[in-house]
């Protein structure tokens, strides 16, 4: 391992290999650390939406925006009281958002496309009916060279693109629609090619290999090194046994991931039920200690992606396959209390579930999700799940039963289900607003279902509907430079943190399928930018 570079990233992801990428095109020396043995951390095992607001693809499709029009939807969106400390964040990502995905295209094999999806949040100003959602299209493995057999698996089925998640029903029908596009999927085995977050990584580690980024494996970053000033010099880290110091020049980039997989940090955070995680057991929050040693203030440590999900296993592991079950037709959300707490086809319906109360404390968990046995004929994923899991899925001939095997109350169940069916009945939510058919704001999606239709068919159902983690979003916060500061507002000179790494300025509140990956590797991009000014 060399000793020296000008700028150390921490990290495989999205995050990391977008700020190697900048850095590198700038004429930096970069390598990039990866602490397991597979490439692109949660990037890889995600589906690659990306939410980019007044990008090039959209203005080619005669779509009007602006950073402006996006800033004033963020800014509408958002959580009351963060605008204090988020807002230079919030403009700093929407003027750099269009700028990076240009960059992504010119210097790497990466192509995206548009998605037929709106902004979730429609009502609200400066959403857009279509034009700031994308993904990648599909890329062979072949292109990562050395590691083409090295990017980490998923839950999810890397053969089929994004867009074909979206537009076919491939969650409802998934062998008519393998058998419908057989051609193509044949011809993607043939060539080793996979979409989703499979693409993204690929083609983000073919454009920095291009660049003479180094990347290593199994390398993990234990301590940053600092001078005597306080400045991040480099860090130990080690390899397969044996630890070396590296030395940074420009800096270092934090992009670990999140935390979710360290059990004590979770507890903490998390209080309350847990389902399943969805990302690389290796999230274990190494980038987040290392920078609290180093002086690093932490924020919005509360704050994930809290995705609906059914159970899979995958290298052994029972781990969250990301369907939206909750909602079909003939399911509804109850809290500990056996009563429904929102519209179960609100967009962010994971920060609903979340709800806290003044102590940080959970206000509904534990949640399930009601239906009957309609759901398991509808949503073979449903099916999957419960194989993967026997214990994820209790079924029963009455609703007394589902309440004594769930440990809700049976009154309050019963009396929830009837009301809920006299909605159906009427084709009027009555206490939500749920609408009648498919939500407008998943237009496109044929993920997602809606509509109200009766609890009536035995055996009834009942899944857990508690956090299934994707991703935590708080660590370091940062500046509009993507800086590391500490609690006083200074900067630690030469750190540097993005994506999951850093105190996410959007939270758990997204604001398009695509808040993750698509902000991530703007964050990733300021950050490599940065460095490469830093003398």
């Amino acid at each position: 391992m060399t000793p020296e570079t000008d700028a150390l990233i921490l990290g495989s992801g999205a995050a990391g290999l977008t700020a190697a990428l900048t850095a590198a095109a700038a004429g930096l020396r970069v390598t990039v650390l990866e602490k397991t043995d597979r490439i692109g951390g949660t990037s890889a095992m995600s589906g690659a939406g990306t939410w980019i607001p007044a990008n090039h693809h959209a203005a080619a499709a005669g779509i009007a925006d602006s950073p402006e029009e996006a800033l004033a939807y963020i800014r509408a969106a958002a959580p009351e009281g963060w605008a204090e400390t988020e807002d230079a964040l919030w403009q700093r990502l929407v003027e750099a958002s269009p700028r990076m995905l240009r960059f992504l295209e010119e210097n790497s094999p990466l192509r995206f496309a548009l998605t037929p999806e709106p902004d979730p949040l429609r009502d609200l100003p400066g959403a857009k009916q279509r034009g700031r959602m994308l993904s990648p299209l599909p890329l062979s493995r072949w292109k990562a060279g050395r590691f083409a057999f090295r990017i980490r698996k998923s839950t999810i089925p890397e053969l089929f693109t994004y867009h074909e998640a979206v537009e076919t029903d491939l969650y409802h029908h998934p062998f008519r629609t393998a058998f419908r596009l057989w051609p193509r999927l044949l011809w993607r085995v043939l060539t080793n090619t996979r979409g989703k977050g499979t693409a993204l990584v690929t083609g983000l580690l073919r454009g920095c290999l291009d660049a003479g980024v180094r990347v290593e494996t199994e390398a993990r970053a234990v301590e940053l090194t600092r001078d005597e000033t306080g400045a991040i010099t480099g860090a130990i880290v080690e390899q397969r046994g044996v630890r070396h110091t590296i030395t940074a020049r420009r800096g270092v980039v934090i992009a670990t991931g999140g935390f979710e997989w360290d059990r004590e940090l979770l507890t903490q955070h998390f209080p309350g039920a847990v389902d399943y995680l969805g990302s690389p057991a290796g999230n274990t929050g190494d980038g987040h200690r290392m920078a609290e040693a180093a002086g690093a203030a932490l924020a919005h440590m509360d704050q994930a992606t809290l995705t609906p999900s059914v159970p899979t296993t995958l290298h052994g592991r029972l781990m969250a396959r990301p369907v939206p079950f909750h909602t079909e037709p003939n399911a509804i959300i109850v809290n500990r209390h056996a009563r429904r707490f929102a519209n179960e086809l609100r967009f962010n319906i994971g920060e609903s579930m979340d709800e806290r109360d003044a102590d940080g404390n959970p206000v509904h968990l534990p949640c399930w999700v009601i239906s009957d046995t309609r759901l398991l004929d509808r949503l073979p994923p449903a099916r999957w799940g419960a194989r993967a899991d026997p214990t994820w899925l209790k079924r029963a001939d009455t609703i007394d039963d589902l309440a004594a095997q769930t440990g809700l109350d049976a009154t309050a169940l019963a009396q929830t289900i009837a009301r809920y069916n006299g909605f159906c009945a009427a084709q009027k939510d009555g206490d939500f607003g749920r609408p009648s058919a498919a939500d407008a704001a998943a237009s496109g999606d044929k993920r997602r279902r809606g509509g109200l239709e009766a609890i009536e068919r035995t055996p009834f159902l009942a899944m857990p509907f508690n956090r299934s983690i994707l991703g935590t979003k708080g660590g370091p916060r940062t500046n509009e430079h993507a800086e590391v500061l500490r609690a006083d507002g200074s900067v630690i000179a030469g750190l540097f943190a993005a994506g999951a790494s850093s105190a996410n300025p959007l939270g758990t509140r997204g604001v398009g399928t695509g808040t993750t990956i698509g902000p991530y590797m703007t964050w990733g991009y300021v950050a490599g930018q940065r460095l490469s000014r830093r003398n």
